[in-house]
């Protein structure tokens, strides 16, 4: 942690305020994705965040030079076009769910996260973590609800999203064994605004003023979001501060009511909690092992 210790109070500060600016990004991206298309938007976003990674990379050790150095290229270039795919995927839900519904079931990628990291990274899964991660599951089928009437396949949007999320954390701890975190950021931001601008620039369509006048803000949170996240890292330990990123839930859902009339389902409501106290339990289980 840079050697600043470990000052928790100011680490679930940061990353309240980082759940609120996430949260509010949400909904800037879901506004725009209703106007225009997701690659585009997207695509804009990650230019600024490219910018923001490669600035930080040159004010690391080892400056542009040091980050771009890593063992395992290929799989650095694939968490990042993962991460700008998930995005793509998410801002899809944002659209077709909503916010609630949408953030609902993507917060579920812990527990992905838990159940995949024994077949892909030869991680002990105990039995209390399969348990908490079976009641995480039946939480996500209270939200979707596939067995009343016709099943809408637009409820599985955020679910990808949530397991192409997962798979990008693990790579991300996979990667980590060789390469510094200033490395994995640098791959993760110039990676995937490559790959999307390639692929974004053949949807471009034109934006109104007050429109562009979102999407500036949108990129600002977007690199705020990440600053604080770092930050909160930075002075504090993840494992005390990690639960506190289920705020992002109750933010990005306040903004899916406030601005969007998105209706708050008690199946939703209860789903919700029960994946919650489920990745609640097995990060409590981690930090118990550590």
């Amino acid at each position: 942690m840079n050697g600043q210790g470990n000052n928790v109070p100011l680490g679930i500060t940061l990353m309240i305020l980082t759940t609120m600016v996430f949260g509010g990004q949400d909904a800037l991206s879901r506004h725009l994705a209703e106007e225009y298309n997701v690659l585009m938007v997207v695509m804009i976003r990650y230019w600024f965040f490219a910018a923001f990674v490669i600035a930080l990379a040159a004010r690391s050790r080892g400056g542009l030079r040091g980050a771009v150095r890593t063992a395992q290229p290929w799989l650095q270039i694939l968490r990042g076009v993962l991460l700008v795919g998930e995005i793509c995927v998410a801002i899809l839900a944002f659209v077709l769910l909503g916010l609630v519904e949408s953030t609902a079931v993507f917060i579920s990628y812990p527990l992905l996260i838990a159940a995949l990291s024994g077949p892909l990274l030869g991680e002990h899964v105990g039995w209390r973590r399969w348990v908490a991660i079976g009641v995480g599951f039946a939480g996500v089928m209270i939200i979707l609800q596939p067995g009343r009437g016709v099943f809408d396949p637009a409820a599985l949007v955020p679910l990808l999203a949530a397991f192409m999320f997962a798979v990008y954390g693990l790579l991300t701890r996979y990667v980590a064994r060789k390469d510094r975190a200033a490395t994995s950021f640098f791959y993760t931001g110039v990676s995937g605004a490559v790959v999307i601008t390639l692929i974004g620039l053949w949807f471009w369509e034109p934006m109104t003023a007050a429109d562009w006048g979102w999407m500036l803000l949108l990129c600002i949170t977007g690199v705020t979001g990440h600053w604080l996240l770092i930050r909160c890292y930075e002075v504090a330990e993840a494992s005390a501060v990690q639960p506190f990123a289920y705020f992002q839930l109750m933010f990005s859902s306040l903004m899916g009511i406030w601005i969007f009339g998105d209706v708050l389902r008690m199946g939703v409501v209860v789903g919700a909690a029960l994946i919650v106290a489920a990745g609640l339990f097995t990060l409590w289980r981690e930090r118990v092992k550590g």
